[in-house]
């Protein structure tokens, strides 16, 4: 589930390989990507990326801006499952649905790969209207942004709904806010507003104490004892910072350092319940207040938890040759998924089977059942006992 480090890493990843390529040719499309034809073509372009919250924007530009069109820009959301790849044109990935060919000989592609097909684009540079700041590279326009609206209906939810919130917190989905209140030990069920107030409270006292304090002061004051808006910046960094050096999204390695990263999401001995958007949030501890009425804490089993750090493929669970001839057509038609939005596209979560697919299954008529072989014996006999009676009964007349 992409969030805003992997949407940063993406956009270093494709300046990185893609800074020495030149492409050419039209952008090609597959029947089923979620986005619209790119009507741009040129003998010779190249391709530059740059990524804001949980967004990333694509520039193609001519080599010859005389002879060519202009640039063309692209706004790619990753939904679920988005990812691009660099691969020979000859060997395209599955699910690759938009492909820029290099010019080189054999070509290659840097292609847009979203095997679930949540993610999109559009075309133009212009990034969604509805999302703030991105606390990543816009961290001091984010914090303001959130303190300054305070009064918003937003922060009347619990401050785990409200950390989803695109329009505040751009960029943070659901692993990240986990982890950011756990370090800080905030119930996720607190009321949102109560949490971000006493940092307008703190900023004001910081302020007080010490108006002369310098940039590097503040910073290393802000690392000794961050607030919830810092850690929105800095625990991001952290996957960015772990991650730089495994910008190939197909390194073997990526899984492990984010797992051994995690100190909540997913972790055993931790807690969990669904908020009221379905979304499963982790911690420790109590709820809060606003916890929602009627669910039981659920923890994950060490043993599980164990068998998913040794084996990352136990995530995705396995359909055995014998499941998909009892489920031909399944099988071979993709599912259909239903996208919630509140500010942003909500990602599924992979932490467990749907409710409610058992009702959907028909449930076929039982045949109706045979009778014993003694039932049909005794049903004989007194067939016959009643048909002698009958005779009898006739001659002595």
């Amino acid at each position: 589930m992409p969030e805003c480090p992997e949407l940063h890493l993406a956009g270093c990843f494709i300046n990185g390989v893609c800074g020495g390529l030149v492409f050419a040719g039209g952008v090609e499309r597959s029947a089923v990507g979620r986005g619209p034809e790119v009507p741009f073509r040129s003998e010779a372009y190249r391709i530059s990326a740059l990524a804001r919250g949980k967004e990333l924007r694509l520039t193609l530009s001519a080599l010859d801006p005389a002879a060519a069109p202009p640039p063309q820009d692209l706004v790619f959301r990753f939904g679920m499952s988005g990812s691009f790849r660099l691969c020979p044109a000859a060997e395209l990935p599955r699910h690759a649905h938009l492909r820029f060919l290099t010019r080189e000989s054999p070509p290659r592609a840097l292609c847009f790969v979203d095997a679930r097909r949540f993610g999109s684009w559009r075309l133009g540079d212009a990034w969604q209207q509805e999302r703030g700041p991105c606390v990543v590279s816009e961290y001091q326009a984010f914090r303001e942004n959130v303190l300054r609206n305070l009064d918003d209906k937003a922060f009347d939810k619990p401050i785990c709904e409200a950390l989803l919130n695109q329009k505040y917190f751009n960029g943070i989905g659901n692993y990240l806010r986990a982890e950011i209140l756990y370090r800080l030990k905030i119930p996720p069920f607190e009321k949102a507003r109560t949490v971000l107030e006493a940092l307008k409270d703190q900023k004001q006292e910081r302020r007080k104490k010490d108006p002369s304090l310098t940039l590097s002061k503040k910073v290393k004051l802000m690392r000794k004892n961050p607030d919830l808006l810092e850690l929105c910046h800095t625990v991001p960094m952290e996957v960015i910072t772990a991650e730089k050096h495994l910008l190939d999204p197909e390194h073997s390695d990526n899984y492990a350092t984010f797992k051994n990263w995690l100190q909540c999401y997913l972790v055993p001995g931790m807690s969990s319940l669904r908020d009221r958007n379905g979304r499963t949030i982790w911690f420790q501890g109590e709820p809060g207040p606003m916890a929602p009425t009627g669910q039981k804490h659920q923890k994950m089993p060490r043993k599980k938890r164990a068998q998913l750090k040794a084996d990352p493929e136990a995530l995705t669970p396995k359909v055995t040759s014998r499941a998909l001839k009892r489920r031909p057509r399944a099988a071979a038609t993709p599912q259909k998924s239903d996208e919630k939005e509140e500010g942003e596209e909500e990602e599924e979560e992979a932490d467990g089977p749907r409710k409610g697919r058992a009702r959907r299954r028909r449930r076929g008529t039982p045949a109706p059942a045979l009778p014993e072989p003694e039932v049909l014996l005794n049903t004989r006999r007194s067939r016959r006992m009643s048909a002698r009676r009958g005779r009898a009964a006739v001659s002595v007349m």
